[in-house]
């Protein structure tokens, strides 16, 4: 149970804002969405592949991270590259979130989900004991995830307190 009660929730707009976050939660392992922070909904692979070398370039000052996931229930996938030594990077499609999470279960604690669904990124914290980073972006999102958001709405207040945890 003292787990759970460790689990924070932050919200936020602007994708510049996930590195803050971050510093200040300083995990050991993030677990990443990708669509729309790391790259928009249908976009090629070489968008897809941009995305994930910047977050890792932004990742990089990072001495506490150890393990960077990018977990998409999406079917495209992308070859990371890992920018350091130190830090083991893994990208899963067709991830199955929130339902398949035994393969997260043994990475280093503390952790994060960055993502900007609470029905399927939320749970997956939540069920992994990780905060929850929830990105909403201020952009216009296509029909599906936006009825995927309203779908998250009623977890949110039974999976985090409001003003941060859970």
């Amino acid at each position: 149970m003292s787990q759970l009660r460790s689990i924070c929730y932050r919200r936020f707009t602007h994708a510049e804002e996930t590195v803050r976050h971050l510093e200040e939660l300083s995990p050991r392992t993030v677990l990443f969405d990708v669509e729309p922070l790391i790259a928009y909904w249908d976009t090629d692979r070489g968008s897809l592949e941009k995305g994930v070398a910047a977050m890792l370039r932004a990742l990089s000052g990072f001495s506490g991270i150890g393990v960077v996931g990018f977990v998409t229930n999406s079917r495209r996938a992308s070859s990371v590259e890992t920018p350091r030594g130190d830090l083991d990077v893994f990208y899963v499609a067709s991830a199955g979130k929130p339902f398949r999470a035994r393969s997260y279960r043994d990475l280093p604690r503390p952790g994060a989900v960055v993502g900007d669904q609470v029905a399927t990124d939320g749970v997956l914290a939540w069920r992994l004991g990780y905060s929850f980073l929830h990105y909403c972006p201020w952009f216009r999102i296509p029909l599906g995830p936006r009825l995927m958001r309203l779908a998250g709405l009623p977890l949110r207040p039974l999976l985090f307190r409001a003003g941060g945890s859970g």
